[in-house]
This record gives structure tokens, sequence and C-alpha cells, in this order.
């Protein structure tokens, strides 16, 4: 329920993020005063044409996703992108419907304001939906299965960046004397785990540790619905250059050379 408000909410926002970015485009640059020569009504019909169009451009780009961090590059990159094909389809409209756009300039503006409404929206949005996912109860009640180093690091930074996958419970296959990390509770080993993902009603696991077991965790996961993940470090993959790509259709994990330059990583 939460999770469809929320996509709801920032959908409407950003098509009234659109049209207001058009319809300010033309008061500033036509004046309060409207113009015969040209008038409103015809370009907010294209640009009210244009905007849902605009959101399939975002939504292709994965734009509206709640796991994805709206200030990486990535994101800011594909609003921008989207901002330019919003810019090209509504001149193309335009053209088409009522014939040669008279102002570049003010189309120059609509694509400014498009980018910088769009961008405040996604921030703004970015950092409500964190803590409205995570309110008690939270929407994707996250199970760590292995206490190791990197997954006491990966709760660290879940907890610490108030993500979405909020850690409700920690099971380590091996046993362990500690009690609890950063606040999340060491429940036992995994002969608890059916009982764990029933009782904390868990939607998420991700596994740390104890490579063995991934066939059993993965089972379990199917049988019950719920998405599997898997930190690299289980395969022996220490580092941050790794990555899942698609090689003729079917996903692949890349480990980069460290050294390699930033930018040839983009190719």
């Amino acid at each position: 329920m939460r999770r469809t408000l929320i996509l709801t909410l920032w959908l409407v926002a950003d098509l009234a993020a659109f049209l207001l970015a058009y319809a300010l485009s033309y008061v500033l640059r036509v004046g309060p005063i409207l113009s015969t020569d040209f008038p409103l009504n015809p370009y907010l019909q294209v640009a009210a044409v244009v905007a849902p169009l605009w959101l399939l451009v975002l939504v292709s780009a994965k734009s509206f996703s709640l796991f994805a961090d709206q200030r990486s590059l990535r994101q800011v990159a594909s609003l921008a992108y989207a901002a330019v094909v919003g810019a090209a389809l509504f001149a193309l409209g335009y053209y088409f419907a009522f014939g040669l756009f008279f102002s570049r300039l003010l189309l120059a503006m609509a694509l400014v304001f498009t980018f910088i409404m769009s961008l405040l929206i996604h921030w703004l949005f970015d950092a409500w939906r964190r803590s409205f996912l995570r309110h008690d109860p939270p929407v994707y009640p996250t199970l760590i299965v292995g206490l190791t180093r990197e997954s006491k690091a990966l709760i660290e930074r879940l907890n610490g960046m108030r993500s979405p996958f909020r850690p409700v419970a920690i099971l380590d296959g091996r046993g362990t004397k500690e009690t609890e990390v950063d606040g999340v509770p060491v429940l036992g080993r995994l002969n608890l785990l059916e009982e764990t993902i029933a009782q904390k009603k868990i939607t998420h696991l991700i596994q740390c540790s104890d490579l063995e077991q991934s066939i059993n965790l993965l089972s379990a996961c199917r049988s019950r619905g719920l998405t599997y993940m898997m930190l690299p470090s289980v395969l022996g993959i220490i580092g941050d250059e790794e990555r899942v790509e698609m090689l003729e259709g079917l996903p692949v994990t890349i480990v980069e050379p460290a050294s390699r330059a930033w930018w040839r990583k983009a190719f």
C-alpha cells in the first residue's frame, strides 16, 4: 500500500512539474499578458500530450525505482536525458499540430526548468520514501544470513543510508556469541530460518556467508516468494569493481581491474 502510494504521488508530481516547467517558460519568454500571435492554449495542449510520453521515458530509465539512489550520477543523467527527449517531442508535436515553433529560447528554458524541477522532486521523494518505507512495520523487512565483517558493514550502511531494505534479523550458520549488530538482533542459527521468515514477515534475504547453504536458502526464498540476494564476498570476490550485466541476453558477474580508468568503465 505504501509502495503504491509513493509511486502514484511521485508520478503525479513529475507530471505536474513538466506542465509547470513549460507554463513558467511561456510566462517568462512571452510575458504575463497572453499573446495573440502565440496563444497559450495550443501550447499547453501539446505539453499535456507530451507529458505522459516524457513519463514513459523516465519509467524506461528506471528513474522511479524505490531502491535506486536518486542523487547518483546515473539517475541525474537519466533526468537530463528525459528533459532533452521531452523538449524534442514537444517541438515535433507543436510543429505537426500548429506549424513551426517560433522560439528556440523558450524551448531551451522549458528543457532547463524540466530538468531542475524533476531533479528537485526526485531528491525530495528519495528522502521521503526512505523514511516512509522503513517506518514500523517496514515494507521490506530483510533477513541477513551470516555474521561477517562484510555483513556488519552492510547492515551499518543500510541503516545509515536509511535504505528501504531494513534489516530486522540475523542468522548465522555457525553460531555466534554476539546478540545484535547496529540494533539488529542475532536470533540464532539457520535451523530457525523458517520460523524467522514467518515471524518477521521477511520479504528479502541477503546471504553474506555460508556458501554451502546457497541452494537451501534459494529454495526457501523461492518457496515463500522472497527476493534472494548474495554479497560478492560469499564467492570470494572482494572489492568494489564487480557488477552484473547482460552478455548476449544472459546475466553475468563482471569483475573489473581496480586500476581501470573510470571513463573506460562507462563503455
